[in-house]
């Protein structure tokens, strides 16, 4: 995991020639983990994301999934995401100027664990993604679906700043890294992007939580900038607002 990593990183900093497109993100987060029974976890989440801070469309994205607890810190999870990306920045990857579509199905494997005080959580996610081909002059009429593989790799913290474990109504710490990877027939380049946010969390009760994020993303177009013939690497920052609401629908 520390390989993938370290290989991300390389890949997005290793570059001597490139394009560089800047933007300001701001993005808002709901997720929500609802219990089914004493193993089974419905998770719903959407994600309204934008570029110069809020100002304008960047992306929307809906996922649902359901997860299953095979050890009291490991479970295993799969699901639906549904994602609409708006032509943003210097280089939009949108290059017909409107929204194309993307439909993904993933399997996580997901690991907690404690180091005193800190908790951890690392996941493992596969993605197979299928994402819309426009046609020039068609407006959002999809023409073809490319399909790719991508691997992902998360490693979370969080801290309780108020005692030994994190009770309703305290505050925490609380960062993530989080590197994807592209690989497959049509994968045309390896290092897809890389995430990391850190912030401030608010328990306010066992089942809601409130956190506000810096946000830094990395990320490499799949495709060269026709002109130059160079690669276009985006270097984005902004904030990340999130709220998490659990609820049990079953026993």
């Amino acid at each position: 995991m520390a390989f993938l990593f370290c290989l991300g990183s390389f890949a997005a900093c290793g570059q001597a020639s490139r394009l560089a497109d800047r933007n300001h993100l701001g993005w808002l987060v709901y997720e929500g983990d609802h219990r089914l029974g004493r193993r089974w976890t419905l998770h719903t989440e959407y994600q309204w994301r934008r570029t110069h801070f809020i100002g304008r469309p960047q992306q929307q994205l809906a996922r649902l999934g359901a997860a299953y607890q095979l050890l009291p810190r490991l479970s295993v999870a799969t699901g639906y995401t549904n994602l609409i990306t708006h032509p943003y920045g210097a280089y939009p990857t949108a290059a017909t100027g409107v929204p194309f579509p993307e439909h993904r199905s993933y399997q996580d494997v997901q690991l907690s664990d404690t180091l005193g005080r800190l908790g951890l959580e690392q996941r493992v996610r596969l993605e197979q993604r299928w994402q819309g081909q426009l046609a020039e002059g068609r407006g959002r009429a999809v023409q073809s679906w490319e399909y790719q593989n991508r691997i992902r790799y998360q490693l979370a913290a969080t801290l309780p700043l108020q005692g030994p474990r994190l009770d309703d109504g305290e505050w925490y710490l609380t960062a993530f890294d989080e590197v994807f990877l592209s690989f497959g027939r049509n994968a045309s380049k390896v290092f897809n992007q890389n995430r990391i946010g850190a912030g401030l969390g608010y328990q306010v009760q066992d089942n809601f939580r409130l956190e506000a994020l810096y946000l830094n993303q990395i990320t490499q177009h799949a495709d060269d900038d026709e002109t130059s013939g160079l690669p276009v690497f985006e270097f984005n920052h902004g904030f990340r607002l999130g709220v998490a609401y659990d609820f049990t629908l079953g026993q």
